[in-house]
């Protein structure tokens, strides 16, 4: 219950309209302002209740909690608008598909990489393609570990994606898009790697059946598809250890 961002804004909209409704009329009556210090921090404690109730997870109840005092407490800052503008429009740029499809921008390591290119070596895929190809940290050394084999990623969010194309310059055997990755056709793709989120999972996951050729690998790093046992599981060690779930069409 309450899993979703639309469903958090929700939960913290009601905090305040909880409150607000309250505090208007009683400080409107005896003819006072809000004193909207106190009233900040009465509304993160009702987020913060509800949250509790609703059984979020510790994070959120902590964002909960806060969001309202901050945002009193940025206020006092007085702050030109514009560099919040500002902000927005760079965390957009970033960013993109966390605000469009709930996919954070995540970077494989090295040793994912490594692993990557052990499959490469035993399945010998021709078309290896990313899904959400970030800054290129998974391609980029493959492209240049496999001259001979074909890579290409897409990307949605445009400073990502403009900056994979400037580090993956030079490379013949490269293919960085910008786009959606559920309009990206994947019907002569080899191995298709993904490292998304839950969120896309199960949807991404029809998408592979209906269109990667049989016998070609869908892979996904740290994200199972719900449901559905993998073909194999790979581990990929180091300080931040990586799963990787492999999915024989």
């Amino acid at each position: 219950m309450f899993a979703s961002p639309l469903r958090q804004f929700a939960l913290q909209g009601a905090a305040v309209i909880l409150v607000l409704s309250l505090a208007w009329p009683y400080f409107g009556w005896r003819a006072e302002a809000v004193p909207w210090r106190e009233t900040s921090l009465v509304i993160g404690a009702v987020a913060l209740l509800l949250a509790a109730l609703t059984r979020q997870p510790w994070w959120w109840r902590l964002m909960h909690g806060g969001f309202m005092p901050l945002v009193w407490a940025t206020g006092q800052l007085a702050i030109d608008p514009g560099w919040f503008l500002l902000a927005f429009i760079l965390l957009l740029l970033v960013y993109r598909g966390a605000l469009s499809g709930r996919i954070p921008l995540y970077l494989s390591n090295r040793q994912t990489v490594a692993a990557l290119d052990a499959l490469i070596e035993r399945e010998n895929p021709q078309y290896i393609f990313d899904l959400g190809a970030g800054l290129g940290s998974t391609l980029i050394p493959l492209a240049d570990a496999w001259p001979d084999r074909r890579f290409a990623g897409i990307e949605n969010a445009p400073a990502s994606w403009l900056l994979s194309r400037l580090l993956g310059l030079g490379r013949p055997n490269l293919k960085l898009g910008w786009g959606d990755l559920w309009r990206t056709p994947l019907a002569e793709q080899d191995l298709v790697y993904a490292f998304l989120s839950p969120a896309p999972m199960a949807r991404l996951w029809q998408k592979a059946k209906a269109e990667m050729p049989p016998g070609s690998l869908f892979i996904s790093n740290s994200f199972p598809v719900p449901d559905v046992a993998c073909s194999e599981l790979i581990e990929a060690p180091g300080s931040t250890p990586r799963s990787l779930y492999c999915y024989r069409m």
